[in-house]
């Protein structure tokens, strides 16, 4: 082989990485929109919508969650915790016959703590709490946002309906955190 050939080889190989590189940093430095859309889903477009249809800003946001709060690692629940909160939150739901709004705050109470022992910050900080659950459950993050919103109002401005459906929506979230193979196998949200 002779030695143009070789350089016009080495020539190629070399402009065909740098083409790469410049994919892979254009791609990241777009702020990953379908990677953030997939990762966040419904959380994604709520995101957008609190930033007034201002996709950069919204994908900017997202993706200081995911710096903050992507690296968390759940710590698992024992088999007697998880069946000491799933009899809670059957409580929870039994009581929101007698009293819709009590149960609401019960339920709101008990995904904190959920939440907490499970390696979330404190539920005493709801939104750095909120925050990162986005990162790690951002399907039913969702349900705790409402279920909160509502354990927080003190006027009867929600119905029972409303309520229930906040509660129905929530325990998808509850269910999430206290499912016994949730910190062995990631999901779709997980770092």
């Amino acid at each position: 082989m002779s030695t143009g050939l070789i350089i016009l080889l080495v020539v190629i190989v070399a402009l065909v990485v740098v083409a790469a590189l410049v994919t892979v940093l254009l791609g990241h430095r777009s702020g990953g929109g379908s990677g953030l859309k997939r990762r966040f889903g419904p959380e994604y477009e709520r995101a957008v919508a609190a930033h007034d249809g201002d996709t950069k800003a919204a994908e900017q946001e997202l993706n200081e969650r995911v710096e903050r709060h992507g690296d968390l690692r759940e710590r698992p629940l024992a088999r007697d915790e998880r069946e000491r909160y799933a009899a809670r939150w059957t409580s929870v739901q039994e009581h929101f016959v007698q009293s819709p709004r009590q149960a609401v705050a019960e339920a709101d109470q008990l995904l904190g703590e959920v939440a907490a022992v499970r390696g979330y910050p404190d539920g005493g900080r709801y939104d750095e709490q909120l925050a990162a659950l986005s990162v790690h459950h951002a399907d039913h993050v969702d349900g705790y946002r409402r279920i909160h919103r509502m354990a927080r109002t003190q006027t009867g401005g929600a119905g029972t309906e409303e309520m229930r459906t906040a509660l129905v929506g929530a325990h998808a979230l509850f269910d999430d955190l206290t499912r016994a193979d949730s910190g062995a196998t990631p999901g779709r949200h997980r770092a």
